[in-house]
């Protein structure tokens, strides 16, 4: 069997549901597809807009803990000028 010839098997199947679709489909059942796309593409949208916002709580979350986290830490007995000062070394060291 040659590679090529499934592919020309699905293109004989889809002319011939384009030969059956073409005479049935009119103005009015384009516009309601057209319709229906539209609205399914809102849908997708409004479905990534959520989820970007969710994920957007989800980081600020995140962010939250790591402040809390740190400051335990500093709480514990590390002070963060000694910090800040080791990373401007190595920083000048590095040449950042």
């Amino acid at each position: 069997m040659p590679d090529d010839q499934p592919e020309d098997i699905v293109l004989h199947l889809l002319r011939e549901i384009r030969e059956r679709i073409e005479p049935m489909a009119t103005k009015g059942d384009i516009a309601d597809l057209r319709s229906e796309l539209n609205s399914g593409l809102a849908n997708v949208a409004a479905d990534f807009h959520e989820l970007r916002r969710d994920l957007s709580d989800q980081i600020v979350g995140l962010r939250r803990a790591v402040v809390e986290y740190h400051s335990a830490v500093i709480g514990h007995g590390t002070i963060i000028a000694d910090l800040e000062a080791r990373i401007r070394r190595v920083e000048q060291q590095l040449g950042l």
